[in-house]
C-alpha cells in the first residue's frame, strides 16, 4: 500500500501524522501556494502535478495503491482532478471532508453562490470589508473598488494586491474569537466576507461578527465529485484497513 494524501488543510496535516504512526507509507503532497508549508512528518511533495494526465503519470510512477483528497473545500479543480484520475485507473480514492460551517442563532448571513455574487452582495456606499479568502480570488472585488478591505494572508504578497484600499495583516491560524473581534473592531469592519471552509482553524471570524454583530457574506462550497467521504481520520484508517485486507 502507498497513500498519496492530497494537503493543504489542518486535517490533513493531523492525517499526516496518523498515518506515519500507523507506518503507512505515504506521500503528503501541498499544491505550493504558501511560502512556508507546516513541515510534515511523511514524505512531501510541493507544487501541481501538470493537470490531470500529469497526475495519472504520477500516480502510476509513484505506484500509488490508495489516494485521499483533503484539499480545501474549493480547491475543485484540484478535486476533480483527483476523482477524474484514480477512476481511469481504478485507484480508491477518498475525501477527508470536515462539515461546513452552519449559522447559529444571532448570525446574520447572506449565503452567495461564487466570489463574483459575493462582490455583488456587497453595498455601493463605501464600507470597511474583512476579506476572509486567501489571495486567490482578490481581482474580482475591483467592481467594487470604493470600500477598504482589510485582508489576512499566510504569505507576504509577491506583488501588489490588485484592489486600491487595503490593508494586509499576515499571520497564520488556528485563531481566537476574541483576538478575531479586536482585529475587527481595531480596523472598524462592518461586513465579513468568507468561504464556508468548515473546520475549527478559521471559525474565529464567524464567532467574532457575530459578538459584534456584523454581517457575514457567507460563500457556499463549490460542488465536488461524489465520491467516497471521509469525516475523520478514523474513517479513513477503517477504509484504508478494508481495501488493505480485501488486497486491493
Amino acid at each position: 500500500m502507498r497513500v498519496l494524501l492530497l494537503g493543504g488543510t489542518t486535517e490533513a496535516s493531523q492525517l499526516a501524522e496518523t498515518l506515519y504512526h500507523a507506518g503507512i507509507d505515504s506521500v503528503f503532497s501541498y499544491a505550493g501556494r504558501t511560502e512556508h508549508p507546516v513541515s510534515q512528518p511523511v514524505p512531501t511533495r510541493v507544487g501541481g502535478f501538470g493537470g490531470l494526465n500529469g497526475l495519472r503519470i504520477y500516480l502510476v510512477d509513484n505506484n500509488i495503491t490508495h489516494v485521499v483528497d483533503a484539499t480545501h473545500p474549493f480547491a475543485a479543480q484540484m478535486s476533480q482532478n483527483a476523482f477524474d484520475a484514480c477512476s481511469a485507473l481504478a485507484i480508491p480514492i477518498t475525501r477527508l471532508e470536515r462539515c461546513a460551517w452552519q449559522a447559529q442563532p444571532g448570525d446574520h448571513w447572506t449565503h452567495v453562490p461564487s466570489i463574483q455574487t459575493a462582490v455583488a452582495a456587497l453595498p455601493d456606499a463605501p464600507t470597511r470589508v474583512f476579506l476572509a479568502i486567501g489571495r486567490q480570488n482578490l481581482s474580482a472585488f475591483n467592481a467594487k473598488r470604493q470600500h477598504h478591505y482589510l485582508l489576512r494572508l499566510v504569505d507576504q504578497p509577491m506583488q501588489a494586491v490588485p484592489l486600491p484600499h487595503t490593508t494586509v495583516v499576515i499571520a497564520r491560524g488556528p485563531f481566537t474569537t476574541n483576538n478575531d473581534a479586536d482585529l475587527m473592531k481595531s480596523h472598524a469592519i462592518t461586513h465579513v466576507v468568507a468561504k464556508n471552509a468548515g473546520g475549527a482553524g478559521a471559525k474565529a471570524k464567524l464567532s467574532a461578527a457575530r459578538r459584534l454583530v456584523l454581517p457575514v457574506i457567507m460563500i457556499d462550497r463549490p460542488e465536488l465529485p461524489i465520491t467516497h467521504i471521509s469525516p475523520d481520520t478514523e474513517t479513513v484508517l477503517r477504509w484504508l484497513g478494508h481495501d488493505a485486507l480485501r488486497g486491493v
